[in-house]
């Protein structure tokens, strides 16, 4: 696969091209990452470490949780060191890689959030047969599916991208490469390239997200049948489930599933699916879950403290 085009770099306009602002931004989103990566990284630990937490559903959340840190390392540490230093540039095959890895762990962790959706669903609307269903086996193929669906995803964005011809400018009015940005530098007709993307990018993004509401109305529907206590426990689960859900995909089917165009809103709505939306994610599954914060209460005394002594 070789590109054809005269274009060796491009300039990233960024956020703001304000010197004060891009201070006040770069310590923002440098405590954004901080916040992303020991969120993520503690519950991918507390998983890891905690025998109460060997169930499928945390499973599929330390895959979430490390996914989002790694997600959020592909964009946001270039993101902080433009802020900072005020460069611009970035050599064509750096944006192919940016745009490779980001759709990959994007698009796998669509697929990984449709796994948790199947594994909630088993969980209440079929309770007696849970641990014949999401065996260890079951849980592995959902996890090489998700990785395969990001990776197959990701190479079609790429492959679409790569060989077009670029010959100028090579000006991106955004603060990563991403499909829509580059395809309007293209110096070819992109009617037909749009269409891919759209079937590639937005059509996924909306057919999980049509599922995953499906999925969570059925679950909803079938706690009338739980007592009191595991009504409760259940919605816990399932609100923080759709809570991340339609903050990952209403953003994510704006940007994808359209007609190939730029809106001045995409910059907002690139940050909040990359940046905040890693972030929250920890917050969103710990807060009301009872069960993970014990077990990061735990591990803390077990690990931190009596090393510290």
């Amino acid at each position: 696969m070789e590109s054809k085009n005269n274009v060796t770099h491009f300039v990233l306009l960024g956020l703001t091209q304000n010197p004060k602002g891009r201070k006040i931004l770069f310590v923002l989103f440098f405590f954004f990452y901080v916040s992303t990566m020991v969120g993520n990284l503690m519950i991918v630990v507390t998983v890891a470490f905690s025998k109460s937490l060997g169930t499928p559903m945390y499973f599929f959340l330390a895959t979430l949780s490390f996914m989002d840190a790694t997600f959020s390392s592909v964009i946001t540490p270039r993101l902080i060191a433009d802020l900072l230093f005020g460069t611009t540039t970035i050599s064509f095959q750096s944006c192919m890689i940016q745009l490779f890895t980001e759709h990959f762990f994007g698009g796998s962790e669509i697929f990984i959030l449709l796994a948790m959706a199947y594994d909630r669903y088993v969980a209440i609307c079929k309770p007696l047969h849970y641990l014949v269903i999401m065996k260890q086996w079951v849980c592995v193929v959902l996890l090489v599916v998700s990785w395969v669906g990001g990776f197959l995803h990701s190479v079609v964005q790429l492959s679409t991208v790569y060989s077009l011809p670029f010959c100028g400018p090579n000006v991106i009015d955004h603060f990563i490469c991403d499909m829509y940005p580059l395809l309007k530098l293209v110096c070819t007709d992109t009617y037909v390239i749009g269409i891919l993307v759209v079937a590639n990018g937005g059509m996924i993004c909306s057919i999980v997200f049509l599922l995953l509401l499906i999925s969570y109305v059925v679950i909803l529907h079938s706690l009338r049948n739980l007592s009191q206590e595991g009504r409760r426990k259940a919605l816990q689960t399932c609100v923080s489930h759709i809570t991340v859900v339609v903050l990952f995909f209403v953003p994510c089917i704006f940007m994808y599933a359209r007609p190939l165009k730029t809106f001045p809103a995409d910059k907002s709505l690139s940050l909040f699916y990359t940046v905040i939306t890693p972030m929250l994610n920890p917050l969103i599954y710990t807060l009301r879950n009872s069960e993970m914060t014990n077990a990061m209460k735990k591990l803390w005394k077990r690990k931190v403290i009596p090393s510290s002594q």
